[in-house]
């Protein structure tokens, strides 16, 4: 038996030293699910937007009637590229081929042609969308499979909640390593500096939904003021492209919601766009930063800016971690791991009919990052 163990060790050890050969793990790129393309807001303003997403070039566009269309960036008349760089356009809330002037509507079908009956055979490739709030999603299925499963119903507004906050950062990584985040409650005190991190009862799963609560303290420091935040928090992880925080601070009473969105941009790259809110602050539970002194719409917006500078601020630390790190297809895990083997048993529905771990997507990336704020 001893002998046995010391083999299956060595085995394992050359296992391990062949996940350390390239930077990327043995993960399929591109897992199945739904995924952030743009919000409603950039696709109106622009009124075409093209975009690398999941491998490929995609569009996205409005209709006169408020109809999103998201589709692949090839005309099926003759090839031609749909991106604004093109020349494609949208003209009476039809998408207009730059090459023939074949015109599309927001279901994908061909209704116009310069010069004869538009063709019935002429559709554009579309993807299913879903919208949550202004933000426009994808679903990305392996071999073309339709939505498995869905996205949750909008969170309530009821009015009284803040202007949304957003920005993006792009760096090499993999959406599974940055959900996985969700359930690695040691990180947030190794990285972050969280003191008297802790669960709330256990990680659930059902289905495409996993939800993860936890409690926490934070130092938060501004403007020469230093405040303890008492923190509760609940992760709603819809598939690796969908992340929903619903954040209570305690001491001073506010409430917060954040989305965690990672996109898979060519495999290599990803897109890490984080949506913020606050609830409007009406009645600070204690002074704090002048809070009680301010209109309430001017609080609240202070208080979301910051929210979302901490929340950024905590994100670059993990990128430096993230687009550096391989994946461990057999980590050697402790007890405070918690529930990453669950988590890590979860994410298996998200690569159907291919093998699990068990391909080499070695990269060599440039490490940068970048940060925008929305326009």
């Amino acid at each position: 038996m001893q002998k046995l163990r010391i083999v299956r060790n060595a085995l394992q050890d050359v296992a391990d030293d062949g996940e350390r050969v390239g930077s990327q793990p043995a993960l399929d790129p591109f897992p199945e699910g739904w995924y952030f393309v743009a919000d409603r807001r950039s696709i109106t303003k622009q009124r075409l937007i093209q975009k690398q997403w999941l491998g490929q070039d995609i569009i996205a566009w409005c209709d006169d009637e408020g109809a999103i269309c998201v589709a692949r960036s090839v005309c099926p008349h003759l090839g031609s590229s749909l991106s604004p760089e093109a020349g494609a356009c949208v003209r009476d809330g039809l998408l207009v081929c730059p090459f023939h002037g074949f015109a599309y509507n927001a279901e994908g079908a061909c209704v116009a042609t310069p010069y004869a009956e538009p063709p019935k055979s002429a559709r554009l490739s579309v993807f299913e969308t879903r919208e949550i709030r202004g933000l426009v999603f994808a679903w990305w299925g392996i071999e073309g499979r339709p939505p498995q499963w869905g996205l949750p119903e909008e969170p309530a507004d009821e009015g009284d909640w803040s202007g949304m906050e957003m920005r993006t950062l792009r760096f090499p990584g993999h959406p599974q390593e940055t959900a996985e985040n969700s359930v690695d409650l040691a990180h947030l005190r190794y990285v972050h500096g969280y003191d008297s991190v802790g669960a709330d009862g256990s990680v659930t799963v059902e289905g495409a939904h996993l939800v993860s609560r936890f409690d926490f303290r934070r130092r938060c420091g501004i403007i020469g003021f230093t405040s303890i935040l008492e923190v509760s928090a609940t992760t709603h992880v819809y598939g690796l492209g969908y992340s929903y925080v619903d954040i209570r601070e305690n001491s001073i009473g506010i409430d917060s919601r954040m989305w965690v969105l990672a996109t898979p941009v060519d495999g290599t790259f990803i897109d890490l766009v984080l949506v913020g809110q606050v609830r409007n602050i009406r009645t600070p539970k204690r002074f704090a930063f002048g809070l009680a002194l301010l209109p309430v719409s001017l609080r609240t917006g202070l208080m979301s800016k910051m929210y979302m500078f901490m929340q950024e601020r905590d994100v670059l630390q993990d990128v430096k971690i993230w687009e550096r790190k391989s994946y461990r297809t057999h980590p050697r895990l402790c007890r405070s791991d918690g529930a990453i083997g669950k988590y890590r048993r979860y994410c298996r529905q998200f690569y159907p009919n291919t093998p699990y771990a068990d391909r080499d997507h070695s990269r060599k990336p440039t490490r940068t990052h970048r940060s925008s704020a929305a326009d």
